[in-house]
């Protein structure tokens, strides 16, 4: 068994050393509240571990820490305290955690700082924690880095470890490209290496881990399958979490007695009037300030529910140091102030105004008292307040909730509302007090249900689960790559045959992929390998592309070697002439031209190139989102369109290709091998349209794919940068001393 060590910015509770005896307090968030409750749960099997380990920045002394260390080690999990300097915390806390990144990753540039001293100082606090858990690790421990305080942390254990299991789960959103990309150069590129430090990167939603992976495109000019990513010969895997909560705590909270009182105490002191009821950290992200428009614009369009509601505002202290938190908090201030004043009767005041953290109970009771909850960030990760009151809440009750929060996706039975809308808020507000109670609890139950089966124990061990998927897949990819004792049986294979084949794809294989095919002509290096290789009487050296006859001929025709053109389309052997393989008409490309020149006109930056048997549209050099959202649409058109015609569509490496049916590589590859009748076969490529090839010759031939995903082929080279080595090496025209492939 392993070890969980969790990594957080801050330690789950801090300690008031004011008074006479120390006091421990548990720390306020999502993070915590979830970590604790599944560290709480028992009879949890699956995913279990011999040790728990929490690791994060205290605001304690070291000397607080020594004397009290026994005492603060939890029964559910042991502690390890990073020991920061005030001014370098600060920096790294006030300034690039909450100056840069949680205003810019909220939306609001406008509010974003940019100051080099303290992306230094986020990059310090990082390292000190890589400094010591590096220290701490073993072999099978799973780390899991949790927020948007240690992005780079990632990375850094991975360079000390680069076998370590890492998971790194973003507990806020994940901006669009256009807003991250504000961030200077140097910034965004160590954040995104460093998130590409782990393994699995969870998000809560499907959006925020789609903005993820298109940044990492278009910073790192990376690759993705689908929701995985390949870096530094590694796959990393980017999907979404929806972070739950202590479903039964919440609901057995609301049966206490202690909380059923309260909630009776304040039924009793409100005089039978309506609760409308929000809880929020200070925050300008929470749109507290338009939250009090859309109430007020409430109060003035349904002037019959005044005296007949009361609106409970409890706003939880936070980052009083900062001063847009300062201000904010003035602002709030303000506005409860006028719309009290200007509504307000006698005997009756519509807001009650708190500022002050809440204890458990009474939250709870306030969740089971309200006939409204209205929850309205701006800008929200997740928000557990929403889930929370639903949990809660045993007898209607109705969620009023930004669709701008994570949560709006999962809760789809609140009523959601634009929180800039004051408008909107009214008329929400309105429907939720008037909504009969049967439709109240059907929306609830609803909710509750989706709740309690994705509680938060439900999603760790959904984390966990993927985390330790992405890791076998690790190891299966590298169960395909050669190593050396492999590359030393291919070699011997290749030495001893008396007659050999060598089947090689050009694009991508021999040469790199370009952003316009003309300009990946061969380099000498390659000239000279192929030359040398055909020089020798026993080798027959096919090279199997995509490219039309008259470019193969052109960059190569001068070499003694095959040539396979357009997938098998066209074939020239070795000091022949170039012969079709089919007399079938051509006609079928005036049907399809049309609609790939009207998604080239449709999507910039694509093109149509035509060959004689083969129409192919490529989308390399578009913006990656729209080039594949294009793709799919016309994939989907050319499908429809093929249907009982002597034609097939190939979905390749970011190109769409439309050919004759019958006419591909696997097909071809036979074709000559059984005019050659080799001993040795050897076959490389690395597109879609060459998994014909290795599915044709399994069982005969050595295949080798280039890149990573799944294949039908033995083995697979990272990057077309080790083609030629590897080729050198297991033809002996390698040098001595030069670097070997392992």
């Amino acid at each position: 068994m392993s070890r969980l060590v969790i990594i957080s910015n801050r330690l789950p509770f801090s300690l008031d050393t004011s008074g006479d005896k120390v006091q421990i307090r548990q720390s306020s968030g999502g993070l915590v509240s979830a970590l604790k409750g599944y560290f709480e749960q028992t009879g949890n099997k699956q995913n279990d571990f011999d040790e728990k380990i929490w690791v994060g920045s205290c605001d304690f002394s070291e000397d607080d820490w020594k004397e009290n260390k026994e005492s603060l080690q939890g029964a559910d999990f042991s502690i390890e305290p990073i020991f920061i300097e005030k001014e370098v915390y600060s920096d790294y806390y006030n300034g690039f955690s909450n100056s840069t990144i949680w205003p810019l990753f909220h939306y609001f540039p406008s509010m974003t700082e940019y100051k080099k001293q303290e992306f230094e100082a986020y990059y310090k606090v990082n390292q000190l924690f890589a400094d010591r858990i590096i220290e701490i690790m073993k072999p099978d421990d799973v780390i899991w880095v949790h927020d948007y305080q240690l992005m780079i942390l990632p990375q850094m254990l991975r360079q000390a470890n680069p076998e370590a299991t890492i998971g790194f789960f973003l507990h806020i959103p994940f901006p669009t490209y256009e807003i991250f990309r504000l961030i200077p150069r140097e910034w965004k590129t160590k954040i995104m290496e460093g998130l590409l430090g782990a393994d699995l990167v969870g998000f809560h939603t499907y959006d925020y881990a789609q903005y993820f992976i298109n940044s990492a495109k278009m910073i790192l000019s990376l690759e993705n399958q689908y929701n995985t990513l390949t870096y530094h010969n590694r796959l990393i895997r980017a999907d979404l979490f929806p972070i739950g909560i202590d479903f039964d705590k919440f609901k057995q909270a609301s049966e206490k007695e202690e909380v059923v009182a309260y909630k009776d105490e304040l039924l009793q002191s409100f005089g039978g009037k309506k609760i409308i009821f929000s809880v929020d950290r200070l925050d300008y992200t929470k749109g507290l300030t338009y939250r009090l428009q859309g109430f007020e614009n409430f109060l003035a369009k349904y002037p019959e529910w005044r005296e007949k509601i009361v609106f409970i505002l409890n706003i939880i202290p936070s980052r009083d140091s900062i001063p847009a938190y300062v201000d904010r908090k003035r602002i709030i201030e303000e506005m409860v102030s006028t719309i009290n004043g200007k509504y307000s009767s006698i005997q009756w005041q519509p807001i009650i105004y708190r500022y002050n953290h809440l204890p458990f109970d009474e939250l709870c009771g306030l969740y089971l008292a309200a006939d409204v909850a209205l929850i309205t960030p701006l800008r929200d990760g997740m928000n557990l307040v929403a889930k929370e009151y639903v949990a809660g809440s045993n007898n209607g009750g109705v969620l009023v909730l930004s669709e701008l929060t994570g949560a709006a996706s999962e809760l789809n039975e609140a009523c959601h509302v634009n929180p800039t809308d004051a408008e909107e808020m009214a008329d929400a507000i309105n429907t939720a007090l008037t909504m009969p109670l049967e439709e109240q609890k059907q929306r609830m139950q609803a909710m509750q249900k989706r709740l309690s089966d994705y509680n938060v124990v439900q999603w760790v061990n959904d984390f966990l689960e993927q985390l330790s998927r992405i890791k076998k897949e690790q190891e299966h990819l590298k169960v395909k790559q050669l190593d050396r004792g492999e590359v030393e049986e291919l070699a011997q294979h290749y030495s001893n045959a008396n007659k050999r084949c060598l089947l090689l794809d050009y694009d991508g294989t021999m040469v790199p992929l370009r952003k316009i095919p003309s300009a990946a002509a061969p380099t000498k290096e390659v000239l000279t390998f192929l030359e040398q290789l055909a020089a020798d009487e026993k080798n027959e050296v096919v090279i199997i592309s995509g490219r039309d006859a008259d470019t193969l001929q052109n960059w190569l025709g001068h070499l003694p070697l095959h040539f396979i053109a357009e997938h098998g389309s066209v074939i020239r052997y070795k000091g022949g002439e170039w012969k079709l393989q089919s007399a079938a008409s051509t006609d079928w490309k005036n049907e399809i031209r049309p609609m790939l020149e009207s998604y080239v006109w449709r999507c910039a930056g694509s093109f149509l190139e035509e060959k004689q048997n083969t129409l192919s549209w490529h989308y390399r050099n578009t913006h990656p989102e729209l080039g594949f959202i294009r793709s799919r649409e016309l994939l989907n058109n050319l499908l429809q369109l093929t249907t009982n015609t002597p034609v097939q569509v190939v979905d390749g490496n970011k190109v769409l290709e439309v050919r004759l049916t019958g006419m591909d590589k696997g097909v071809t590859a036979l074709k000559v091998l059984n005019k050659l009748t080799p001993e040795f076969i050897l076959c490389i490529g690395d597109d879609t349209t060459d998994e014909d090839m290795f599915k044709a010759l399994e069982g005969k031939a050595y295949t080798i794919k280039v890149g990573n995903g799944s294949t039908a082929a033995n083995y697979n080279l990272q990057t077309q940068e080790e083609v030629l080595p590897l080729l050198k090496q297991i033809t002996e025209l390698k040098l001595v001393g030069e670097k070997q492939l392992v």
